[in-house]
């Protein structure tokens, strides 16, 4: 849904605005800027005020912005610039994030704000993830709001996605409360690079994620996506132990991501570290933002790295964004027959029973009902 339609349709309800892209939180002199708050975990050092949220731990002086684009110290004090003002709202097939094995064919009432904590060469959605709220047009939507509109389109889950919620941790956490409350899911779509501390905190609202694992690489991590592998992995494994449904995101990006020696790396170190069950969802690359000149993934490679997985003891393999591919459906690992038959983002036919194969009464992992 466009922002257009967005607003003709109602679901910002009659007091919604576009923001005005240009204010800046140090043009305030009494308060901060009306779409701010207090950020969480924040602390003082010589150098100046530092964000403990994720792993890059910016530390930032008056007026300064996060490298992750919506913090600001005001005061002394630490700010988010991101909250409550969303730059993107839709309603999503459930499917889209992707998740298969939780809340089939139901919607997500999917926002985002503006920001990131990577930087990532093929980010394909650069234009909100590598601004500030104070560069796009956003939406006046509260936490409140969003989850009177999840209502209102009877959405089972607010999916916090597109850009990186860990960076609008705040506005993130503040909706998941709410909306637990309200008895609807919370869905986490991200990167996982944050630090344990708040990641534990975060678990207390979030019932589902779906987490990019970028590579099994140190120095790809940092070229390709200005990041550390180890705080991803600490998070999947955090995710995991707190119980929250997972699954997992491979992009597969030519040159860059798919030697398949290191996608065997990967899925060994999955298996080996219990996410034998998790879904593992393989995704086609297509050209974009700084890496237009790679072609797409050619779908041998693709195909070749779910046998991979498959080899190494994993039981839900899935390639995505190969539209008409067999690869999305679910097969029951241990008879092969087809559970849930997949077109896009819709499902054609579904044959769980009790959370088993009902032809073999093997366990399919998942949130069914």
């Amino acid at each position: 849904m466009d922002k257009r339609t967005f607003i003709k349709t109602g679901v910002c309800g009659t007091t919604c605005a576009l923001l005005n892209p240009g204010v800046l939180l140090a043009e305030t002199t009494s308060k901060p800027w009306k779409w701010s708050r207090e950020a969480l975990y924040q602390s003082e050092t010589p150098k100046g005020i530092r964000c403990l949220i994720c792993p890059n731990e910016c530390t930032l002086k008056e007026g300064e912005l996060s490298e992750c684009h919506n913090r600001r110290v005001y005061q002394g004090k630490l700010y988010t610039i991101a909250y409550g003002n969303p730059c993107a709202v839709h309603l999503d097939p459930i499917e889209k994030k992707p998740l298969y094995h939780y809340l089939p064919d139901s919607q997500a009432f999917s926002i985002a704000t503006a920001g990131c904590n990577l930087a990532c060469l093929n980010c394909q959605n650069w234009t909100i993830s590598q601004s500030s709220p104070e560069e796009t047009e956003n939406f006046d939507l509260m936490p409140e709001r969003v989850v009177e509109q999840a209502q209102k389109y009877g959405c089972r889950s607010i999916a916090y996605t597109y850009s990186e919620p860990i960076t609008w941790y705040e506005y993130l956490f503040d909706t998941g409360e709410l909306a637990r409350e309200a008895g609807i899911k919370n869905v986490l779509v991200s990167a996982g690079y944050i630090n344990r501390d708040p990641l534990l905190n975060l678990c207390k609202v979030i019932d589902a994620a779906n987490i990019d694992l970028k590579s099994m690489e140190e120095s790809i991590y940092l070229k390709l996506n200005a990041g550390k592998l180890e705080p991803v992995l600490n998070t999947l494994k955090t995710l995991k132990e707190e119980g929250i449904w997972l699954e997992i995101t491979n992009l597969v990006v030519p040159s860059w991501t798919d030697d398949l020696d290191m996608i065997r790396r990967m899925c060994n170190w999955l298996a080996q570290n219990g996410f034998d069950d998790t879904p593992l969802h393989f995704s086609r690359f297509y050209p974009q933002y700084k890496l237009e000149r790679l072609p797409v993934t050619p779908l041998k490679t693709l195909e070749a790295a779910k046998e991979i997985a498959i080899s190494e003891g994993l039981k839900f393999v899935y390639i995505g964004n190969v539209p008409g591919s067999n690869d999305a459906n679910t097969v029951c690992p241990n008879c092969h027959e087809i559970l849930v038959e997949r077109s896009g983002y819709t499902i054609k036919s579904m044959n769980i029973t009790n959370g088993k194969c009902p032809n073999c009464s093997e366990i399919i992992p998942g949130h069914w009902n």
